[in-house]
């Protein structure tokens, strides 16, 4: 995890439109340069995956935005969670250079497949021109309360902030449990709080969650100097709470 990310916590915003934005136009080296900086993140999983950049005209309702990313991938195990944690670090990126996201769930793309790689989710974005237009305090988001999220002793820099990771339909569905030195990371599936959305397309989006929120907690362990090591568990039951990961953590207090 790159910890010069970690501005871009307090930073990134989704921009769920970008018409009244003013925005700068996004050069030719800067779209090669967000190709090959994917190559550089790190993935959760050993899981193919690929990104297209194309045009914001070419996606149906893409907010104005002036590109958009396509995230493929091999579909095996855990390749929702991967795509989660890789987009993040994009999202984290690209916020860093002034260059504005959001994580486009409904967007339909031009071409679904390719080099046998499946379409996953996309990212819309935009290269701002004045970085007001960003979050100026991230505290006033709104954000399920940390007894909703978190269990047990809380980490300095860590617990507190980790509740403000995005995600898809505003559901933030994870819930972490510390116990000693251990995080139990769990992925809430409440059949209450969908709305319209079919089941099988909350969890989909869920899963992504999970890999976004892994993202914030592993960048936020690195921040604060936390070792940690990960064990990965199945999810593929359909419980209210689905134990994702389990970190082992060294901390001094």
């Amino acid at each position: 995890m790159k910890p010069e990310f970690y501005p871009s916590i307090y930073k990134r915003k989704s921009f769920h439109t970008f018409k009244n934005v003013e925005k700068e136009k996004i050069s030719h080296q800067e779209l090669e340069t967000i190709y090959s900086i994917y190559s550089t993140f790190e993935s959760l999983f050993d899981i193919q995956t690929k990104i297209r950049i194309v045009s914001g005209n070419q996606i149906e309702k893409s907010r104005d935005g002036q590109y958009c990313i396509l995230f493929y991938s091999e579909i095996k195990e855990n390749y929702l969670q991967n795509i989660g944690y890789l987009g993040q670090q994009m999202d984290f990126y690209l916020t860093s250079h002034n260059i504005g996201t959001l994580w486009y769930g409904i967007g339909k793309p031009d071409i679904e497949q390719i080099d046998s790689l499946h379409f996953v989710i996309m990212m819309i974005f935009s290269k701002i021109k004045d970085s007001v237009h960003f979050r100026k305090d991230m505290f006033k988001s709104k954000r399920k309360p940390l007894n909703e999220i978190w269990k047990g002793k809380q980490i300095e820099g860590v617990s507190g902030i980790i509740r403000y990771a995005c995600s898809a339909c505003n559901l933030q569905p994870w819930f972490v449990h510390r116990k000693e030195d251990r995080l139990y990371v769990y992925r809430i599936f409440d059949c209450n709080r969908r709305g319209i959305m079919p089941k099988n397309k909350v969890i989909f989006y869920n899963k992504i969650d999970i890999g976004i929120f892994l993202c914030f907690l592993n960048l936020c362990l690195v921040h604060e100097k936390i070792p940690y090591e990960m064990e990965f568990q199945s999810d593929t039951e359909e419980q209210e709470k689905n134990l994702y990961a389990i970190y082992k953590i060294k901390t001094s207090s």
